[in-house]
């Protein structure tokens, strides 16, 4: 599995974000079951901060119970499992936080070569949701102000000059509003590698929406994991963009 390779397809996916310590093993068989019949493109698993030790345990469920690619979005070094397909090497660049950027990548690294994970060079940029966040408090960074599109716009063209192989845009997890679309659009048209997209979508309606401003893969969290359900509406809806 090439998941770099998954990332540069011309089409629109979804992926959705498994946070191992608000599932039970019960319900992540579920969620993988659901996310599988329903087409989904990639299950994300990570968080800002997990206080359980069940990652290897929960990302071994959700291949048991899916053919979906599984890719670890690690919201620190601890968060490192040799049976994930990927990793997303989140480089947070909207910030001015040295270990975000790259102090953490130097520990990781020579355990990430050993266990053959793929990397995926990510550029992750916070963009601010009108609230704090769990990230933007235990990555200590500020996230952009979300009417400053050219700070955005700028900040991608940089990440995606030093390497980046996609950019996500994340609002946090339980944000209050999402990535505006203007600011979507106008980060789209500077920048010619994948656009993900994350936090704060929770109807078809935003979907829609982030989606016609230029998303290229959608990253639904918090509204799964209140009905799993809705993973498959969320997906046909992806879908027919395609």
């Amino acid at each position: 599995m090439n998941a770099i390779n998954l990332f540069n397809k011309q089409k629109k996916q979804l992926a959705v974000l498994i946070d191992p310590d608000k599932l039970s093993p019960e319900q992540l068989k579920v969620t993988a079951g659901i996310a599988d019949k329903s087409g989904v493109d990639f299950l994300f698993v990570g968080g800002s901060l997990m206080t359980s030790d069940s990652l290897f345990h929960c990302i071994r469920t959700l291949k048991e119970n899916s053919n979906i690619p599984v890719i670890l979005f690690p919201g620190n070094t601890y968060q490192l499992a040799r049976n994930a397909d990927a990793m997303l090497f989140l480089s947070l660049i909207s910030g001015r936080n040295p270990d975000m950027l790259i102090g953490m990548h130097v520990l990781a690294a020579p355990y990430i070569k050993l266990s053959g994970i793929e990397t995926i060079p990510t550029g992750y940029m916070l963009i601010d949701s009108g609230k704090p966040t769990s990230v933007t408090y235990m990555s200590n960074s500020f996230p952009i102000p979300s009417d400053k599109n050219d700070i955005a716009a700028c900040t991608a063209m940089a990440g995606e000059m030093l390497g980046m192989r996609t950019i996500f845009m994340d609002a946090g997890s339980g944000a209050s509003q999402s990535v505006p679309e203007e600011m979507i659009s106008f980060v789209k048209g500077s920048i010619d590698i994948p656009l993900i997209i994350g936090g704060g979508i929770r109807t078809i309606e935003k979907v829609k929406s982030v989606i016609e401003a230029g998303a290229d893969i959608i990253v639904v969290g918090n509204r799964f994991e209140e009905n799993p359900k809705l993973i498959s509406s969320f997906a046909e809806t992806v879908a027919a963009f395609n």
